[in-house]
């Protein structure tokens, strides 16, 4: 008996023993745990119920130079309501002044919004919805509502912001100006020159602010204020001319609907700057309309064609193995090259004619034959000096995507450099360029031989103050000698002026123009697929230039027509005409001191846009009023409100020309 009563008390012991040590080491897991790593289980806990979110920087404003708004980032509230928050005796004398406030509001009857209040009290719930996308004007309005008006601890008020980026103009230039793009991923991306200088300039710096986990997923503020307000990026001010920008847009617009082509674009520039005033780029979407599907002036590298011709008879001529004057055989049309052929732009050629002629018909049997006669033995000698003229390298844009130049060598392996290859380039085929990389050589023969860099960006300023400046880029300051300037200007002139030229069609007496028509088959292997690139670049006035223009259009409908002269030239024309008859001398600007000031008959107006518009009336039909307001008033208009809600009816037609101060009447819904 006393065995086993011995065994049982070892027993006992035993198990006291151990939970005496279990008790230890559980006393040693709470010292370690709360004195230890009490730190990082404090954090791991806040991490799973508190979070410091981003609140991000609205993004600068984007200007035209005349000061015309481009983009902006309008400010846009969502409001919340914590049902839980208020006290009891709070909540119900306030909910159905909250309720009928809502219902006021939205337009919806008050006893959905109590009911709804109700439920989310009873619910527990800590995030309902109550409106979305406010403006700022309507943000004030709810935090004057009853029971929000006591902010978030005491009426359950929780507000968030976000900006939305919206482009009064439109889809006009909207590619170059540049949009916010996400993809399935998520991952943004910002095209065009919001893109280009968004990080530098326009991205601001983004504030902080703690958020505290509510369960399934949602986030509250902890605060009715920002930890760290986030600073607004700086106005980036553009080249860009609002009413050139018009004129060239809806002159491509008109012609590719003509022609039913596939796409094109044109770029208008300042020859003297490289100031970029004009750029427009319009596809063929699915339905048949036209948008800014690519920006295919910077990207689209492509063979230009007969426009090619005045590179290869600059090189000629710099390096003095011909001369205008010289006279080719154009070989009754047909020149072979090994077991292919080379046919001229007119069925029996020209016969024998000077080099300046067979630039100004476009022959290509003629321009061939100046250039592989003096080039066939030493093709080097050729393709060095385009290179000399900087034709093979990259502008070196800050807009991203720009298309490679390409010149094929005859050292270089991967060119794939073959006897046709000579003969080939003479006349635009086995080269390619972009349409803006082209018009840069063409704008450097307007300029005397100076090459700019084309430019997007005039300045940058925060608040009127000046941040940074930008000025002309000289990428070479003289690509051919001034002779050679000479000759070659007076070639493009020739196109436009002589009754033979391919461009003749474009002449006016009113103005003049000088440019090279180019016509180019995309696919010349298989006459089954043939389609042609239409294009037409130059320059006006053409004894004094002031800027340079380009105009590109692809796959135009081939049974309405296709060549340079007839599909691009039209738009060149019209883009030069409105430019001109819309544009006053200084001198044509009366003295208002003079007793009776008058306008010079002689009206030649080359020198500068009209300041008579500031830009281009948007349309803002669906648009909140008071973001509308803001939108107008950027632009420097008067704006009168009829009514509160969105814009239901406008008194000036969307893409009417405003002038400054104009007053427009928005009828609110």
């Amino acid at each position: 008996m006393e065995g086993s009563e011995k065994n049982i008390l070892n027993r006992l012991y035993f198990v006291a023993g151990c939970m005496f040590i279990f008790a230890l080491l559980v006393v040693f897991k709470l010292f370690k745990i709360q004195f230890v790593q009490g730190d990082l289980y404090r954090g791991l806990a806040e991490e799973r119920t508190i979070k410091n979110v981003v609140i991000p920087a609205n993004r600068g404003n984007l200007y035209a130079a005349d000061g015309s708004l481009l983009a902006t980032s309008v400010p846009k509230y969502d409001i919340r309501f914590d049902a839980v928050t208020p006290k009891q005796k709070t909540f119900e004398d306030n909910i159905a002044a909250l309720a009928d406030a809502l219902s006021k509001f939205h337009g919806k009857p008050e006893s959905r919004y109590l009911q709804n209040l109700r439920k989310a009290r009873a619910d527990k719930n800590r995030y309902v919805l109550l409106a979305r996308n406010l403006s700022y004007t309507d943000y004030l309005k709810f935090r004057q509502f009853p029971l929000l008006e006591l902010g978030a601890f005491r009426g359950g008020l929780i507000v968030e912001q976000n900006t939305k980026r919206e482009h009064p103009m439109g889809g006009i230039a909207q590619r170059t100006i540049g949009y916010e793009r996400i993809d399935d991923q998520g991952n943004v991306t910002r095209p065009g020159i919001d893109g280009a200088f968004g990080e530098k300039y326009l991205r601001g710096s983004d504030g902080r602010r703690l958020k505290q986990r509510i369960g399934k997923g949602q986030w509250k503020p902890i605060e009715d204020y920002n930890q760290i307000e986030p600073k607004d990026g700086y106005d980036v001010y553009t080249t860009i001319d609002v009413n050139i920008q018009d004129i060239a847009h809806h002159a491509l617009l008109e012609q590719l609907e003509y022609y039913k082509a596939d796409h094109g674009c044109v770029v208008v520039m300042d020859v003297k700057s490289g100031e970029v005033k004009a750029i427009s780029n319009l596809g063929k979407g699915t339905t048949g309309k036209y948008y800014e599907r690519r920006n295919y002036a910077v990207w689209e590298s492509h063979e230009p064609g007969s426009t090619f011709k005045l590179m290869a008879v600059a090189a000629a001529l710099e390096d003095k193995v011909i001369d205008t004057s010289d006279i080719v055989d154009t070989e009754k049309g047909i020149i072979k090259f090994y077991n292919d052929y080379v046919r001229d732009s007119r069925d029996g050629g020209y016969g024998k004619i000077s080099v300046s002629e067979a630039f100004e018909v476009s022959s290509n049997t003629g321009i061939v034959k100046a250039i592989y006669e003096n080039y066939k033995d030493d093709p080097k000698k050729f393709v060095n000096r385009l290179q000399k003229m900087n034709l093979d390298e990259k502008l070196d844009l800050p807009i991203i995507g720009e298309g490679e130049p390409v010149i094929p060598h005859p050292d270089d392996e991967e060119s794939m450099w073959s006897g046709l290859s000579l003969p080939w380039m003479a006349y635009g085929y086995g080269v390619s360029f972009t349409p803006l990389q082209t018009l840069t050589f063409y704008n450097a023969i307007a300029n005397d031989g100076e090459m700019v860099r084309p430019r997007f960006l005039k300045e940058v300023k925060e608040f009127g103050r000046n941040i940074e400046s930008f000025d002309k880029e000289v990428i070479n300051k003289q690509v051919c000698s001034p002779e050679t300037i000479k000759k070659l200007r007076q070639l493009l002139v020739n196109v436009v002026e002589k009754k033979h030229g391919t461009g003749n069609r474009l002449y006016s007496e009113n103005f003049s123009m000088a440019g090279k028509t180019g016509t180019c088959q995309k696919d010349y292997t298989n006459k089954d697929l043939l389609n042609y690139i239409s294009s037409f670049a130059g320059f006006f006035p053409a004894e004094d230039p002031k800027y340079s223009c380009i105009v590109v259009i692809h796959e135009p409908d081939k049974s309405v027509g296709y060549y340079g002269a007839d599909v691009s030239g039209p738009v060149f024309k019209k883009i030069a005409q409105k430019i001109y008859t819309d544009t006053p001398k200084k001198d044509d600007i009366p003295d208002l001191n003079e007793p009776n000031p008058g306008i010079d008959e002689d009206f030649e107006g080359y020198y500068a846009i009209a300041q008579k518009y500031i830009t281009i009336m948007p349309d803002l039909n669906g648009l909140p009023g008071m973001d509308a307001l803001s939108l107008l008033e950027n632009m420097g208009m008067k704006v009168k409100l009829v009514g509160s809600g969105k814009v239901r009816s406008q008194s000036i037609p969307k893409g009417t020309k405003l002038s400054k101060n104009q007053t427009i009447v928005l009828e609110l819904s």
